[in-house]
């Protein structure tokens, strides 16, 4: 089987900082990983690592096959990241949100509006996201996400701020996106919800991998 992800003696620094040292492991394609440590242990700098955001200081970072740092246009379309941040169009509607990412990723819009309905978004579609609590934004964040059918999701903390019904939706989509073949990582304080979902685990400790 091979690996959706590896990282080969990598280290980032910010400053003074280093938010992760000396880390390798790797992940087979279509498994699941649940990264968890204290706030400040790197969990965050790990998934941006993933997403290409940032570059290492030190070491390798594959994606696929591929090093992350030199194919990083080219593995972008594969990565979902969904953060603490949602990226989303506050003026524009929910609707039109999902239809700009749709057209872009060449999909008919009628897919987006099947996802909206499922994520319990379809009354509120035609409203300016602005509008929307920090949960619907969640939601239709996920939304955005299912919509581009990735090969790997990077997911931060993606229970914060859902309600208990939220949050069983939430497992449900995961759950989904693993039986679909899609590399999960998932980062959370909340590892009662983590554990059902994932098939590993890698706990940090100041940027290293440490045991729970």
């Amino acid at each position: 089987m091979s690996n959706a992800l590896e990282f080969q003696d990598v280290s980032k620094r910010f400053g003074r900082t280093w938010a992760v040292a000396r880390l390798s492991f790797a992940l087979p394609v279509g498994q699941s990983l649940l990264l968890t440590g204290h706030n400040g242990s790197g969990k965050t700098t790990l998934l941006r690592l993933l997403a290409t955001v940032v570059r290492p200081t030190q070491g390798k970072v594959l994606l696929f096959g591929e090093d992350a740092a030199l194919e990083r246009e080219a593995l972008r379309p594969r990565i979902a990241f969904l953060g603490h941040s949602t990226f989303l169009y506050e003026d524009l509607t929910a609707r039109e949100n999902c239809a700009l990412l749709a057209r872009l990723l060449g999909r008919p819009v009628r897919e987006a509006d099947g996802l909206l309905e499922t994520l319990g978004l379809a009354s509120r579609a035609e409203q300016p996201v602005r509008t929307f609590s920090a949960g619907m934004k969640k939601r239709l964040a996920i939304v955005r996400l299912l919509l581009k059918r990735p090969a790997l999701a990077l997911l931060d903390e993606p229970f914060g701020e859902l309600d208990p019904e939220g949050i069983l939706e939430m497992e449900t989509h995961i759950r989904a996106l693993s039986h679909a073949g899609t590399t999960v990582v998932l980062a959370t304080h909340q590892v009662e919800h983590g554990q059902s979902l994932c098939t590993t685990r890698l706990h940090l400790s100041a940027g290293r991998a440490a045991s729970t």
